[in-house]
């Protein structure tokens, strides 16, 4: 696999479940992972995250990661755009922008 490939949830656990076929098959690890394409280190880092999951919760774990990602982004806006209106309404209207200081209004206030 090229460095930096990222794969489906569907694809990760397939390749969880033939490596686990090998080893059931009388075969090693390492020659599964081999097998499948994937390194060992891979395996066991996949295995940790999707071990046990079926193809369907794998594919809703990532969504949810996702969605938590993005909300705490969000929290992270609202949290700086209060303290700016906090500043504002205490009457520290200066801002710092590109070095210098500037004075900024509100866009309420424009």
């Amino acid at each position: 696999m090229a460095r930096g490939k990222k794969h489906t949830p569907e694809r990760i656990v397939g390749h969880l479940r033939q490596i686990e076929v090998a080893v059931a098959n009388g075969k090693t690890t390492p020659a599964g992972c081999r097998e499948s394409g994937i390194t060992e280190q891979t395996y066991y880092r996949w295995g940790k995250e999707y071990g046990g999951l079926q193809v369907d919760q794998a594919r809703r774990l990532k969504e949810l990661e996702q969605e938590n990602a993005k909300l705490k982004r969000l929290v992270a806006e609202l949290s700086l755009d209060k303290l700016v209106l906090k500043d504002i309404a205490s009457g520290n209207f200066q801002a710092r922008i590109g070095g210098a200081v500037r004075w900024a209004m509100p866009a309420s206030m424009e």
